[in-house]
């Protein structure tokens, strides 16, 4: 049987040349052929028993492949479902710890309230037990060194008036009550100061009241009444009506009354010594009024700064531009002109008297009040 098989191996491997030559040979080897009958019978039997051998081999083979491939997808269908569990579970462990750090987050800002209430009540506590140690210092010094302390305050408020903004009334209210403070001690040294401070208030109640607050009101009312102003280009003549007389009687005295009218219609009669405002056009209009408004607001300003310069030239050029475009045959136009040349006319600058000197005094007077102090009753006060 094997050296069947091996000779069908050999015949099937014979190259075409070689089963040309197998053809080829004479019809005298053909009864050598004939006689070997049963070997060439044998021939189709062992392809036919290779082919069922290949065919089956190939049904194992792909049964073995089927058998591999529903193998590994069992497995890889037993790996996702675990994959997916552990998802799961991954899933769930990590909501676990979001609302856990939801909650640590929540807890820390309750905390951080909690530890802010308690800052702001110690800070309270702090602050009263500040006041009331504030508090007891004041009541352990005597009402002299009090009285002349609020004294000396009221002068340094006095003076910070006078300086800085000038404000008469403010610093003459001060100085009366720092004046009421020491009605309250009789010693040789307040009567001293008493009369210094008597005499600034003199000289306080002698300077000329400047009503900063009113001309301020003024400026503001002016500013509000620009936009309603009228401007000389919009005015026009306005026709003289005169009635006609009756000339029924005598037609030549009509004839030469309206000749009249006619030629003195003709004739027309204008002044050339100043010359004619120009006309304005919407945008020159607004801006003109706005430019007025902001002449009054820096006179305003300068009001304030008590700068006198700079007042009256924003007055006279709010002035000067009123007589200029704006038409002063009108009420409100000649009431605007003579309160500008009110205030214009207004002084806003005063020599404010000097009461350093007083308040130097009163300061000596207190540095000598404390010095007097008996060391014994100057040092627990410290020490607390």
């Amino acid at each position: 049987m094997s050296n069947e098989k091996t000779l069908a191996e050999n015949t099937a491997e014979q190259s075409p040349e070689a089963a040309d030559f197998s053809n080829s040979q004479p019809a005298a080897a053909e009864p050598v052929e004939n006689g070997s009958g049963g070997d060439a019978r044998s021939t189709p039997k062992t392809y036919s028993g290779i082919g069922t051998s290949a065919l089956i081999l190939a049904i194992i083979a792909l049964l073995a492949l089927s058998w591999h491939w529903l193998n590994t997808r069992y497995r890889f269908t037993q790996l996702e479902q675990v994959l997916t569990m552990r998802l799961e579970q991954y899933n769930l462990n990590n909501q676990q710890s979001l609302t856990v750090s939801k909650l640590a987050d929540e807890r820390s800002i309750e905390a951080s309230a909690r530890i802010a209430i308690l800052e702001q009540k110690l800070a309270e506590s702090r602050n009263q037990q500040e006041a009331l140690q504030t508090l007891y210092y004041e009541l352990a010094n005597t009402r002299e060194e009090r009285l002349i302390a609020e004294v000396e305050q009221l002068m340094a408020i006095a003076n910070q008036q006078l300086q800085l903004a000038g404000n008469i009334k403010p610093a003459l209210l001060a100085l009366q009550t720092a004046d009421a403070r020491l009605q309250q001690i009789d010693t040789p040294q307040v009567i001293q100061l008493r009369k210094a401070l008597s005499q600034d208030i003199q000289r306080l109640q002698k300077l000329p009241f400047v009503d900063v607050v009113g001309i301020s009101v003024k400026l503001d009312n002016l500013a509000d009444s620009v936009k309603d102003l009228p401007l000389v280009s919009d005015r026009h003549p306005q026709p003289e009506s005169q009635q006609a007389p009756d000339w029924q009687a005598n037609s030549w005295q009509k004839l030469a009354y309206e000749i009249w009218q006619d030629i003195k219609n003709v004739v027309r009669m204008e002044r050339i010594d100043r010359p004619e405002p120009p006309l304005l056009s919407p945008e020159q209009n607004y801006f003109l009024r706005e430019n007025i408004k902001l002449r009054l607001l820096s006179a305003r300003i300068a009001l304030l700064q008590h700068d006198e310069s700079t007042y009256r030239a924003d007055l006279r050029a709010a002035e000067k531009w009123l007589q200029d475009h704006f038409d002063m045959r009108e009420n409100s136009s000649k009431i605007m002109l003579s309160t500008l040349r009110q205030l214009s006319a207004s002084d806003i600058i005063i020599e404010v008297p000097d009461i350093n000197e007083t308040l130097t005094q009163v300061s000596k007077y207190k540095l000598t009040l404390e010095r007097s102090k008996p060391a014994d009753k100057s040092t627990p006060s410290k020490e607390r």
